[in-house]
């Protein structure tokens, strides 16, 4: 029988006389009635009152340590005997990550998660649970933000009376550098991923939105994306957590509910296959299950909590009882994934315009002018529920698709530093290169269009480009790196070399440098020397008129008339708007 979270508080309130000289494993969330929630130095503590309780099976560890100088908490909790990743590895017991705090304001799932560490080892629900797992707990990602702590730094959200904010203290948004890891706190993250190798994960959050009357969402992968066999587990993971919620009392969604038009109810909802700058994107990059576990910020904090609570130990009764068919899925999944090499991989997703109609249930609501944005605004009545009969468009299909390289990439020495940092932080394979290769045959990506952002993200400026992969020939220096497709992460691979992939080091503006002119003419110089070509080159003259005749914006850009001629001159610098990763059909 499960216990009501509330009813749990009191429980914990009165030690009994066995536990009074151990620590108080309650918090402050319970003490208040979850009116408030407690501070970093709670979870410190908490975190080595759960080993000092439970010596056997609860390990506290730092995994990290943020920019301000806080240790970054992990708790191992098993009675499996597998405490370490080591162990769990060799025991062959599968891993749950959950993961809260990563935006700290929204920080349901710290409260919720000590909440159930306690009432799993005492006994009190899902008895036999871990037995057959670990449960790998980060209370709070962002710690930093954690304690950036106020009311009002989550002003569409009810409760907790105070809370973190949603950046680190370095202002990076650390569920969007997943994939470029800028962030310490990420990079520790990634650390411990490598280390644990999760089954699955579940990326515990708040939504932000309209109200309605669901209060949890759940979404992941692979469901759209990613390999095809293993979205077999992903199906049945979101499936069974929602299915479980529903039993429990819980409305959820099995998509985000956040409007095609912002702020128009009547616009429906397009489901998203997310990037792997996001948790939901990135994991099954690497073959693994996420789930995004998202409750409704207009519900009351104990309520998110409550399901919160019931999301983790649902997740965890679903991979005590498929955990090894699906541990065996994921690997399969990655040796398909190294067997990639010449086959067409997508490198992004899009929701297409098919749509289908839903029940939602919502509250009645109006639209009515605003004196002070000066246009229409949406009040809500959360008095008078309402059924809204919306659109959804939830088919997702690859976007771009490229073929995978014969053999892999060859990142050059004078880049090697930076690619290797990167590759290294996902735990990718490569391999550096003693001797120089003259002439190697290579495939080059030459871009033929190149757009940077206006604004910044993230501190970088974004660059989409367009264009191909073509045959071509190199010589790289000794130190080069090789980074072979023959790995159980290639799809990852892929994600960071890839030029037109969306998170790639390319469209974070890591090779910028590479698509910025650095050489001009004078004018006065292309002038005369576009007067030379043209009594050399009856065919370059033809072409020349050609461009006029049919171009009209061409021909009265005198720039562009003369770039024309720049274009096709010796001194044209072969390096710009050349992609610096080469692609290759040779292992080295």
């Amino acid at each position: 029988m499960r216990h009501s979270i509330l009813a749990l508080a009191l429980l914990t309130a009165v030690p009994t006389i066995a536990m009074a000289a151990k620590p108080n494993l309650g918090t402050v969330a319970e003490r208040s009635g979850y009116q408030q929630t407690g501070r970093y130095d709670e979870v410190i503590a908490l975190c080595a009152a759960f080993q000092q309780v439970f010596p056997q099976s609860a390990r506290c560890f730092d995994f990290g340590t943020s920019p301000q100088g806080r240790p970054m908490k992990a708790l191992a909790v098993s009675t499996s005997g597998a405490l370490t990743a080591d162990d769990a590895r060799a025991k062959g017991v599968p891993v749950v990550l959950a993961q809260g705090g990563i935006h700290a304001g929204e920080i349901d799932g710290k409260d919720a998660g000590f909440g159930l560490l306690r009432d799993l080892l005492q006994g009190k629900v899902g008895k036999g649970l871990l037995d057959k797992q670990v449960l790998l707990f980060v209370p709070v990602f962002n710690v930093d933000g954690h304690e950036n702590f106020k009311a009002w730094n989550r002003p569409n959200q009810r409760g907790p009376a105070e809370m973190g904010f949603r950046v680190t203290a370095q202002r990076y948004n650390l569920n969007r550098d997943y994939v470029k890891a800028d962030a310490p706190e990420m990079q520790a993250m990634l650390a411990l991923v490598n280390a644990w190798d999760p089954l699955a994960t579940l990326d515990l959050h708040v939504t932000d939105g309209a109200k309605f009357r669901h209060d949890i969402s759940v979404t992941g992968d692979p469901v759209n994306v990613g390999d095809t066999a293993l979205r077999e587990a992903g199906k049945a993971l979101k499936a069974g957590i929602i299915a479980k919620l529903k039993t429990q009392g819980s409305l959820p969604v099995d998509f985000y509910p956040s409007f095609a038009d912002y702020d128009d109810p009547a616009s429906g909802f397009v489901e998203t296959a997310y990037t792997p700058r996001f948790s939901s994107g990135y994991f099954p990059l690497r073959n693994r299950l996420v789930m995004l576990i998202e409750t409704h910020s207009w519900k009351t904090y104990p309520e998110r909590v409550h399901s919160t609570y019931n999301a983790v130990l649902d997740t965890l009764e679903l991979v005590a009882q498929h955990g090894s068919q699906w541990r065996q899925l994921e690997l399969d999944a990655d040796t398909r994934a190294a067997q990639l090499a010449g086959k067409p991989v997508p490198l992004d997703y899009k929701t297409t315009e098919e749509k289908r109609i839903i029940d939602f249930l919502g509250y009645a609501y109006k639209r009515m002018p605003s004196t002070v944005s000066g246009t229409d605004m949406v009040v809500y009545d959360e008095r008078t529920p309402q059924l809204w009969m919306l659109p959804l468009r939830d088919t997702i299909v690859p976007g771009i698709t490229v073929i995978a390289p014969k053999a892999g990439y060859l990142v050059p020495a004078e880049y090697a530093a930076q690619v290797g940092a990167a590759l290294r932080l996902h735990g990718i394979e490569f391999r550096t290169l003693a001797t120089p290769q003259a002439n190697a045959e290579v495939e080059s990506f030459i871009a033929d269009s190149v757009k940077f952002a206006a604004a910044p993200s993230e501190g970088h400026q974004r660059t989409t480009l367009t264009g191909n992969w073509k045959p071509a020939s190199a010589n790289l220096v000794a130190g080069a790196l090789f980074v072979p497709i023959a790995q159980a992460k290639a799809r990852l691979v892929m994600a960071i070399l890839e030029p037109q992939a969306p998170d790639s080091i390319a469209a974070w503006g890591g090779f910028n440098n590479s698509f910025e002119r650095k050489e001009y003419m004078e004018s006065y110089v292309a002038e005369e020397q576009a007067r030379l070509m043209l009594a050399k080159d009856s065919a370059l003259q033809a072409e020349f008129d050609k461009k006029l005749k049919d171009d009209p914006e061409f021909a009265k850009n005198p720039m562009a008339r003369l770039d024309f001629f720049a274009r096709r001159h010796p001194a044209w610098d072969l390096g710009y708007n050349r992609y610096p990763v080469l692609r290759t059909g040779t292992a080295y």
